[in-house]
């Protein structure tokens, strides 16, 4: 299998600078399924300094707002006209069912038109009362410059665009470099962003791993901004290198999410069942792999025994297999590493008494589940406890501890203790208890009586160690500008504060 030009730089598409390549597998079967440069320092530079060169004497960043625009909606466009292939290529190197690649090439079009309406829809800046009318105060919004993207490879054609569209709204240059394990889908975009009218040297992308690649980006003396999405401990190395050139720096870094059901929500039938595909849903999408998975239920004692035995039943019946099988509602994970790390959180689990109620083993192979795959069972882990590995740490898996509570004050504890503050739920049928629950809850995102959604027109991030900054509505779109206050005095005269 030849190696794909996969970096870009300048509008040219390369190999890297010293001939490395990178095998992607399929997390099927462990297949290869392309391969791709692995880029280093030296392509690295080589993109900051396209990128610089297109910021300080290129087009873009003076280009209309209308013009801007119109690249982002040709863009969405283009997604849609590629959708299929698209998320064909998104469920093979992920390993997602090809139904959530679908839906993640909707959502990343949805991005695109929503930065695309909101620059769009702006004013031209803040006039600023300066209490004289011989002054003309006004406070604009510019580009930062140079943005590294650094993307993680659960999502990697979603968490691209939410930084890739508002970088380019707001007029900056960038040079994206996605996940070592699932760049396909990224490189598709970038080929997109050419075809939609994008200038030379705008959109540049690195293939490579993120030492030395993304280390090299975040600490770059002539990057202006890096926004990474990943783990805390990559996170921090991000932060830490980028401290010294005092850049600006987003970090979105996981959570460790509670979903908070009581009782009253199970009063009902048909409250009993949407909670519990509700529970389904948080944990189990894309087999946990989310930085937002729901992998913590907080259940109310007094129906945890009916709840969790519905729900270990209902995991158990979960079709496994290739992502793009029909009737697959659960493909493999993303890479043999983290089979590894799953199954080492399921021993470690039992080993602190939990019991396992469902899953708990890798699958055995048939039709739809290859031999080779990196495939794990929906796993149910009940009589957990707050000080257990499996409680405290981000685990990117298929698996769904259970932890009990009597009161509302407990529920809320639980909820929040953790060192994460990314996203949560809380399901009730006292609209009242569930508002006041969710405004005590400590996460960027609190869903209500469901699970999952969200918008590009609210905000996305978390308190605490899950990052710092936000990603879509009006703050994504700030976190790509710099504000400057322009003070304008229409009559001149002289001070005379110094006699002489």
């Amino acid at each position: 299998m030849s190696a794909i030009e996969s970096i870009h730089i300048s509008g040219q598409w390369r190999t890297a600078a010293d001939g490395g390549t990178r095998e992607i597998l399929d997390p099927a079967d462990a297949s290869p399924l392309a391969v791709v440069a692995e880029g280093g320092t030296a392509d690295a530079d080589a993109a900051v300094a396209a990128a610089r060169a297109a910021f300080d004497s290129g087009s873009w960043p003076g280009t209309s707002i209308a013009d801007r625009a119109a690249v982002l909606r040709r863009t969405a466009d283009l997604l849609q006209r590629d959708r299929e292939e698209i998320a064909r290529t998104e469920s093979r190197d992920t390993g997602k069912t090809l139904a959530e690649a679908r839906i993640d090439v909707d959502d990343v079009t949805a991005a695109f038109r929503w930065f695309a309406d909101l620059v769009v829809n702006e004013g031209g800046g803040r006039v600023v009362d300066a209490g004289s009318p011989d002054v003309h105060s006004v406070v604009v919004h510019e580009p930062v410059g140079v943005c590294a993207l650094i993307t993680p490879w659960n999502y990697p054609l979603l968490q691209a665009s939410w930084k890739i569209a508002p970088a380019l709204a707001a007029g900056n240059t960038f040079v994206v470099k996605p996940s070592e394990l699932t760049p396909l889908s990224t490189i598709h975009l970038v080929r997109l962003l050419t075809e939609a009218g994008l200038p030379s040297g705008v959109a540049n992308l690195v293939t490579g791993a993120g030492a030395p690649v993304g280390a090299r980006l975040a600490e770059h003396p002539d990057v202006d901004l890096v926004s990474f999405t990943g783990g805390v401990v990559s996170g921090t190395a991000v932060a830490a290198a980028a401290a010294p050139t005092v850049k600006k720096v987003a970090l979105e870094l996981g959570g460790k999410n509670p979903n908070v059901v009581f009782a009253d929500a199970c009063a009902t039938d048909e409250g009993f069942d949407t909670a519990v595909d509700q529970a389904l849903n948080a944990a189990f999408i894309h087999s946990g792999q989310v930085c937002s998975a729901g992998s913590r239920l907080i259940i109310e004692e007094s129906v945890r025994e009916r709840f969790v035995t519905e729900l270990a039943a209902r995991a158990d019946r979960i079709r496994l297999g290739r992502g793009t099988a029909p009737g697959v509602e659960c493909g493999a994970l993303v890479s043999a590493r983290q089979l590894e790390r799953t199954e080492e959180y399921v021993a470690s689990a039992l080993a602190e008494g939990a019991v396992l109620r469902c899953g708990g083993e890798r699958p055995e192979p048939d039709a739809l589940i290859p031999e080779n795959g990196w495939f794990h069972r929906p796993t149910v882990l009940d009589g957990c406890r707050r000080e257990m590995r499996v409680i405290r740490e981000e685990l990117f898996a298929p698996i769904l501890t259970v932890e009990t509570f009597r009161t509302e004050r407990e529920a809320v504890e639980l909820a929040n203790d953790t060192e994460y503050g990314l996203a949560g739920a809380v399901f009730s049928a006292d609209t009242a208890r569930a508002r006041r629950v969710a405004g005590r809850m400590r996460h960027g995102t609190v869903w209500i009586n469901d699970y999952h959604p969200y918008l590009p027109q609210a905000e996305w991030g978390g308190f605490g160690r899950s990052g710092v900054g936000r990603e879509l509505g009006l703050s994504g779109l700030a976190e790509y500008r710099e504000t400057k206050h322009v003070y304008e005095n229409l009559r001149p005269a002289p001070v005379r504060w110094f006699a002489g």
